[in-house]
């Protein structure tokens, strides 16, 4: 980046990057990693969109931030959004929805012709949690901070594994599901398994929940019977608040749980759903926008590392006049950005 020539009060020129921020790979401190995958939803589908609809909305976004005000003099960089992957999402989608269709007309999977079917999309999955670790261990290399955007909640699960390799950490889980279902419509990588499948890596010490109000009695058993799982769930959290514990103090006790190294798994519809209207699998109640802020920010001031972090479930409007969840998500990600970037010298 040309910081003599490049004028932080004018227009952001459209440039592919998240923000208008031109900065090269290698220059860069922090890069984003689009991931336009959706393939197995079980409900809405659009948040293979994500990505773009996220990048349209960031160049409107100004750039002064109230905790990182020169956080674009900090280097970020965008790797194109892969055609190719957006691609294959659609193709595996529709054979998905052939799979779905078979279950929710009350069949079995061992009907032969479904089976080859799901076993194609296990498949796919697979060959893309493959391309998500060659991406991300590559920039881990070259030591970049990595925000990965999806896609559907079961995409970071490369970029998840290619850090733990590196070290122990723990997980900050922000959703309104638990994501704990084992292979979920018989997707092994299904969005709603993701946690499921996170728990089977190595060097994951903790994985603490936030917002937590849709889940079923296999997850409920899974979280009490395993003690690295701790569930701060909505309901509790905001009859807290109404009972009058601050979200200060429930922050801090969400924060303590969690080591010194923290990655965070962002999926927009932990947001009360005013926040994310278009997202595939909407539930009532959730956080604020500015309370899940906060946790973060207050993650930050307990001096602990975030050392990575994913943003998945934005659907943006089918409608041009109307793009809320686009521009929440590219608020998200900026100060999901600015915080994991101020936390590494905290």
């Amino acid at each position: 980046m040309n910081r003599a020539t490049f004028n932080t009060n004018q227009i952001t020129i459209k440039n592919n990057c998240f923000f208008g921020l031109p900065t090269t790979i290698e220059d860069a401190k922090v890069v984003f990693l689009s991931v336009p995958w959706d393939a197995t939803v079980s409900y809405g589908e659009g948040t293979a969109n994500g990505p773009q609809g996220i990048l349209d909305a960031s160049y409107q976004l100004d750039w002064y931030d109230f905790d990182l005000p020169l956080a674009w003099e900090v280097g970020y960089s965008t790797l194109p959004i892969s055609a190719e992957i957006r691609a294959k999402s659609e193709k595996t989608r529709a054979i998905a929805k052939k799979v779905i269709d078979h279950l929710e007309s009350g069949n079995e999977l061992n009907d032969k012709a479904i089976a080859k079917k799901l076993e194609k999309v296990n498949q796919a999955s697979t060959n893309l949690n493959d391309w998500v670790y060659a991406q991300c261990k590559n920039l881990l290399l070259q030591g970049k901070l990595i925000g990965l955007v999806g896609g559907d909640h079961s995409v970071p699960l490369g970029y998840i594994k290619a850090l733990t390799e590196d070290s122990e950490y723990s997980i900050l889980h922000i959703d309104a599901h638990a994501d704990l279902r084992e292979a979920y419509e018989g997707f092994t990588y299904s969005h709603a398994s993701i946690m499921n499948n996170v728990l089977l890596l190595p060097n994951i010490s903790k994985l603490v929940q936030v917002g937590i109000r849709d889940l079923c009695q296999e997850e409920i058993n899974k979280i009490k019977s395993d003690n690295r799982i701790v569930l701060f769930d909505d309901w509790q959290l905001k009859n807290n608040l109404y009972e009058g514990l601050t979200w200060q103090q429930q922050c801090e006790t969400i924060i303590s749980n969690l080591s010194e190294k923290v990655y965070i798994s962002f999926d927009v519809d932990g947001l009360n759903q005013a926040f994310c209207p278009n997202t595939g699998t909407p539930v009532p109640g959730g956080l604020d926008f500015n309370q899940a802020i906060y946790l973060v920010q207050t993650l930050v001031k307990s001096g602990k590392k975030i050392i990575g972090f994913d943003l998945c479930e934005v659907a943006p409007s089918k409608s041009d006049e109307e793009q809320w969840d686009g521009n929440i998500g590219a608020r998200l990600l900026y100060k999901l950005t600015n915080l994991m970037y101020l936390s590494q010298s905290s």
